[in-house]
């Protein structure tokens, strides 16, 4: 029987069963939480990543509240636009009704076909009004069709009209006319049977809500939001972001006597906000798991440690019959090798269980068996490179130690 053979190791193994289990059910809970949670993070980060469609980069959004009883919406809305498109480095600018990416907005239900509508026909659109800059300014591009002209801007007395026209996604106009290929020209109607003609089709575009699954579903009008509160969007050139807002603040600020400033803030801000629950939940998850990992490692190394230290004269009885340190190493590294196993064996089902558990909750796809496979290897490295150090110090146990240990 060789120094390694597989059946002195089970039985070492079995003499300190107790130490054992606890660390294979260790290792099985460190591979189902590693697994799972590299698959959670990895769909936050892919939701996180989303291509927006926009110049989020490069975009400014300014909000004025009008608070005087003799505050003129229109002169207002008018001056402050006429006040930032003259400030250097701005590309575009527009007054709009809600920002994207920031949790806050407005939707509505389109149909197909005049009259009332039932819940499969009606198709939810998030909902824009802006004027004749607001594609520039947001930086989307046109996959046909065209932007909206100055003349159809409807004006804020008109606000309750509906638009004869409008901008869509091509997400949104691909699900109302699913059998179409030619979208543009095509005529949807609102909630009160009112025609809808698009006149231009993006190519993508993100809505307010980011856990929405209609985010690109964009419908964008061309009109002025009521008053008296106003928010523009200002686009600037790469780089130039900073000092358009410093700039934006000391023209805007003291202005007009009846109307407050708000707040002037990068587009950046909305996103942070709207994604800080998903980026929260990442950087929980890949504590956790670093912990636990450590925790496992630790488990397994002592668990290495505590069998070298109970069979020091066993060991140095084995150098002095002719055992190689190799032959030492092997057996402690195949030792852990099928302590490791056996909580793999079981991390896998569990794995597998968890995964499946988290795709029905919420609403996720199945677990890709790629996330497991990735689990076992690094676990299993783990497991190596944790024992490697106990094993190597029990090669270097003298022959002699077998005389002198009692």
């Amino acid at each position: 029987m060789t120094a390694w053979n597989i059946l002195p190791i089970a039985s070492a193994l079995w003499r300190n069963r107790t130490g054992a289990l606890l660390v294979a059910f260790q290792i099985a809970i460190g591979l189902a939480v590693l697994v799972n949670a590299v698959y959670v993070v990895k769909q936050r980060v892919d939701k996180i990543s989303r291509p927006s469609g926009m110049d989020t980069a490069n975009m400014i959004w300014v909000a004025s509240a009008g608070f005087a009883q003799d505050f003129d919406y229109e002169a207002s809305w008018r001056e402050d636009l006429a006040t930032i498109r003259a400030i250097s480095g701005v590309m575009a600018a527009s007054i709009t009704s809600n920002i994207p990416l920031s949790g806050g907005g407005s939707s509505s239900g389109f149909q197909a076909k005049p009259g009332v509508a039932t819940p499969d026909e009606s198709i939810p659109g998030n909902t824009y009004e802006i004027d004749e800059q607001g594609v520039a300014a947001l930086g989307i591009k046109l996959s046909s069709g065209r932007t909206f002209e100055a003349s159809e801007i409807l004006p804020p007395s008109k606000v309750y009209d509906s638009s004869p026209q409008a901008i869509v996604t091509e997400a949104f106009a691909k699900e109302m006319f699913p059998k179409e290929t030619n979208l543009l020209g095509k005529t949807f109607y609102d909630g009160l049977s009112r025609p809808i003609t698009i006149v231009g089709i993006i190519e993508n575009m993100q809505g307010a809500w980011v856990d929405w699954d209609k985010l690109d579903h964009i419908v964008l009008y061309p009109r002025i939001k009521d008053g008296p509160n106003a928010v523009y969007l200002v686009r600037t050139e790469p780089g130039r972001q900073d000092a358009v807002m410093r700039e934006i603040e000391a023209r805007l600020g003291d202005s007009s006597p009846g109307r407050l400033l708000r707040w002037v803030r990068p587009m950046s801000y909305f996103i942070n906000q709207s994604y800080l629950d998903d980026r929260n939940m990442a950087i929980f998850l890949v504590s956790v798991t670093g912990a636990l990992l450590a925790i496992t490692a630790l488990g397994i190394f002592g668990l290495a440690t505590f069998n070298v230290s109970t069979r020091i004269r066993q060991i140095g009885t084995r150098r002095a019959v002719g055992a190689r340190k190799l032959d030492i190493v092997r057996h402690f590294l195949v030792e852990n090798w099928m302590v490791t196993s056996a909580g793999i064996v079981a991390g896998c089902g569990a794995a597998l269980g968890i995964g499946y558990w988290i795709s029905l909750k919420y609403e996720l796809p199945r677990l890709d068996l790629y996330y497991l496979v990735g689990g076992v290897i690094c676990i299993w490295l783990i497991g190596l490179f944790s024992a490697l150090q106990p094993a190597r110090r029990a090669s270097a146990i003298s022959p002699a130690v077998a005389s002198r240990t009692v």
